[in-house]
């Protein structure tokens, strides 16, 4: 699986690096900053990629709240996130709370694309 993040972002960086220590084998950790690869990869453009966390697996583009989901189910360390977050009114609060974060940090960011 190969999960798109952006290393430019001090609070995104940080996060993944966290989950980077757990040296998950199945796990390639993708930064989409200027990275064209990543835009054919997951045929998202730079906002798009830019907005949110996204995950590849097999053939399928999950994104968000469900991008987080996945890769804590992968990472043994942080799977009890999985478990709580994945339940269904968790969830719902998750998903809208991850959105309203991540659209500060992409304002934050967002100088970062290409135009």
């Amino acid at each position: 699986m190969k999960v798109y993040f952006n290393n430019s972002c001090k609070i995104c960086r940080s996060e993944i690096n966290l989950y980077k220590k757990e040296k998950i084998k199945e796990i390639d950790w993708i930064d989409i900053t200027n990275n064209e690869t990543a835009e054919k990869e997951t045929s998202k453009n730079d906002k798009q990629l830019l907005r949110r966390l996204h995950v590849k697996t097999e053939d399928k583009i999950l994104e968000g709240a469900e991008a987080f989901l996945i890769v804590w189910k992968k990472i043994p360390k942080y799977r009890f996130l999985y478990k709580f977050f994945k339940l269904p009114g968790v969830f719902f609060i998750f998903k809208y709370g991850y959105e309203v974060i991540a659209y500060f940090l992409y304002l934050k960011n967002k100088k970062q694309l290409k135009n």
